[in-house]
């Protein structure tokens, strides 16, 4: 079967691109390298031996969108990164990001409606439930206004996934992840950020390494044990293989509903300092971090309520926040050495 990836050479999309081959399935990746290189397709080959269909496309451009469905028109199945990503970045440029994350997504679904059967994953984010009022958040906690257009750009997406697949033969899953982080075992595919990085691991090792002066924490008069902001942070091998299983559930048939939702996370809340504490640990380096002032678009909590992923998909995440962490820092020595 093939399945279309884009932004296929992506953190999480680069790591799923690996599970689904590791599953047999045949990949056609797309990724306009906008935050990736055409490197990563040699990571991936050296952990799968398998090559991928590579189409270097913008999905922004309607009439590239349109040749791709018809050069490909035995696709089966599609997964959804393509989209920029960075809460802040989002704040001082939201044109960008509805324009990237709205508009690439309309364009695929607008080519995938004309499919006689379409199985369609969609990388949605727990920022659409802006600051839930209770922990952990369960897939049933409203949708609240977003804190951030990137966050505004994932729920407005999941409402046009949702209208689309009422009046089309389109099945979907959305995935409101939480934090991925770390990189693959092998150490041959990992977070690439370009320019200086908008979340907190990559900071964390590009400091350690030498590569940044100093890590800002941003606040610590946040309502929680020791002030800072708590999140969720999940190995990106365990979310990369959610995905799979996702569309494997598609693909069977099994879904109950024509789109379901799913949050993925391990269901436990770290704060930042607890984060550089445990870097610390697995490193052997000592951080030179300063507290700052809050940053625009942030939260104060959030962790996931996984039970519906762990009992419907059967899956759960098996990584500690220790294990993606020392993943995170290998992958950081390997790619300065």
């Amino acid at each position: 079967m093939k399945i279309l990836v884009t932004g296929g050479l992506g953190f999480i999309g680069s790591h799923t691109v690996v599970e689904l081959q590791n599953e047999g399935f045949e990949v056609i990746v797309v990724d306009n390298l906008s935050n990736s290189s055409e490197k990563v397709l040699d990571g991936i080959f050296a952990i799968t031996g398998k090559k991928i269909i590579f189409e270097k496309i913008d999905l922004r451009e309607k009439a590239s969108v349109q040749d791709l469905f018809k050069k490909y028109q035995d696709i089966t199945g599609v997964i959804h990164f393509a989209a920029s990503k960075a809460v802040g970045e989002s704040v001082e440029n939201p044109l960008l990001y509805y324009e990237n994350n709205i508009n690439a997504l309309v364009y695929v679904m607008q080519e995938m409606q004309q499919l006689p059967k379409a199985h369609f994953i969609f990388s949605s984010s727990c920022t659409v439930y802006g600051q839930a009022e209770k922990m952990p958040i369960k897939e049933d906690s409203p949708v609240v206004p977003a804190f951030s257009p990137y966050g505004n750009t994932k729920q407005i997406g999941e409402e046009i996934i949702q209208d689309v697949a009422k009046v089309t033969a389109i099945d979907a899953i959305l995935l409101r992840y939480f934090n991925p982080v770390g990189a693959h075992p092998s150490i041959a595919i990992g977070e690439l950020p370009l320019g200086v990085p908008q979340n907190l691991i990559p900071f964390i090792t590009q400091t350690a390494i030498g590569l940044r002066e100093q890590l800002s924490v941003y606040g610590n008069d946040y309502p929680t044990q020791d002030g800072t902001a708590i999140r969720d942070y999940i190995h990106v091998v365990d979310l990369a293989k959610a995905h799979v299983i996702a569309l494997q559930r598609l693909l069977a048939g099994k879904n109950t509903e024509k789109v379901e939702v799913f949050n993925l996370g391990t269901g436990k809340g770290s704060s930042v300092l607890e984060v550089i504490t445990a870097f610390e640990k697995v490193s052997g380096k000592k951080l030179n971090y300063k507290i700052v002032g809050r940053r625009e678009g942030d939260i104060t909590e959030a962790y996931a309520n996984t039970d519906k992923a762990n009992t419907v998909l059967g899956w759960k995440a098996t990584h500690s926040l220790e294990d993606a962490l020392a993943s995170a820092w290998k992958w950081e020595q390997k790619i300065r050495s």
